[in-house]
């Protein structure tokens, strides 16, 4: 895949870059010690949130800042919202010039999830207005596979100053949902999970199992081979048409368990041409919040009607 342009001139003596949403560790690898270039690393696991920074801290590419899940890239839990959610934009751009970014920076996120806990990142720069960063593609494991070196420790960068401009338009929130009532599949939502949890048959995070009436289901995690990096985009693109149609059938939207690995398929539609889904940030975790809420069950295809959370034994 194409991850990044670079022109023929000079701008201060560094041949200017253009990112794509994808970058290849080789290329990556040539990019290190530009002041230009961010090296984000979003190591995180949801059972154990400590351990994402210990990894890093153990080894990491060379350069790279941290960045947590829980306290950079999602504002405090709050009544009623979901597991992660969306920061305030002046916060989040005051933690993204702690880690050395401003609008002129490009930044590369990775993780070791299958760039599940990256793009949410990418999304984050992508919706308060930062068009200049791109994913890893493969992630850390790929980056020690290539046999590159890793540092340990943790990295101190000069702080920035980074210019919020969020775009609205790209975040679907709950009360859009409901207001759409028994026209919700007309939102075409995408749910990320895995299959066992949009149906109900496991939950092993949230306290209630399902998913959203009219939302149907293609877990991010088919997005990549076994070895994290991503698939072809001709396969990306048939994963999306059988539940999407055309890429030029219009809107949609994703979800998923909290906001994060919605952003997974945000990235998957458009490689493959899709045109750019909204994102419901507050996700399952935070429609399930309001026991007045209808959840469904079982496959898309075999739904009856939504059924309310207070009908629970």
């Amino acid at each position: 895949m194409k991850v990044y342009k670079t022109d023929s001139g000079d701008q201060g003596g560094a041949r200017v870059i253009e990112p794509g949403i994808l970058i290849n560790v080789e290329d990556l690898h040539g990019l290190l010690g530009r002041t230009d270039v961010r090296i984000v690393d979003c190591r995180f696991e949801l059972t154990d949130p400590r351990a994402g920074a210990a990894a890093y801290r153990s080894g990491h590419i060379p350069g790279a800042v941290y960045a947590d899940l829980d306290r950079d890239l999602a504002a405090p839990l709050a009544a009623g919202s979901g597991r992660h959610p969306l920061p305030d934009p002046g916060t989040l751009a005051e933690t993204l010039g702690r880690l050395g970014i401003d609008r002129h920076t490009m930044v590369v996120v990775y993780d070791d999830a299958s760039g599940a806990i990256a793009a949410r990142a990418w999304w984050l720069l992508h919706w308060l207005g930062h068009d200049r960063a791109c994913l890893l593609n493969g992630g850390f494991g790929a980056w020690q596979r290539a046999g590159f070196a890793v540092e340990r420790g943790t990295v101190t960068v000069p702080r920035r100053e980074f210019s919020p401009s969020p775009r609205p338009e790209l975040v679907l929130d709950t009360e859009e949902i409901i207001s759409a009532g028994d026209r919700g599949a007309e939102l075409r939502l995408v749910d990320a999970r895995s299959a066992a949890r949009f149906e109900g048959k496991e939950e092993p995070i949230d306290r209630v199992a399902g998913h959203i009436p009219g939302s149907v289901n293609l877990p991010f995690t088919d997005n990549v081979l076994e070895d994290g990096r991503w698939k072809a985009i001709s396969d990306i693109r048939e994963r999306l048409e059988k539940v999407l149609g055309r890429p030029d059938n219009g809107a949609w939207a994703v979800t998923c368990g909290s906001g994060v690995t919605a952003c997974h398929l945000v990235v998957a539609g458009l490689l493959a041409g899709y045109e750019e889904p909204k994102v419901y940030v507050g996700s399952w975790s935070e429609w399930i919040a309001d026991g007045d809420r209808e959840i469904a069950l079982g496959p898309e295809e075999e739904q009856g009607p939504g059924r309310n959370l207070a009908e629970d034994p």
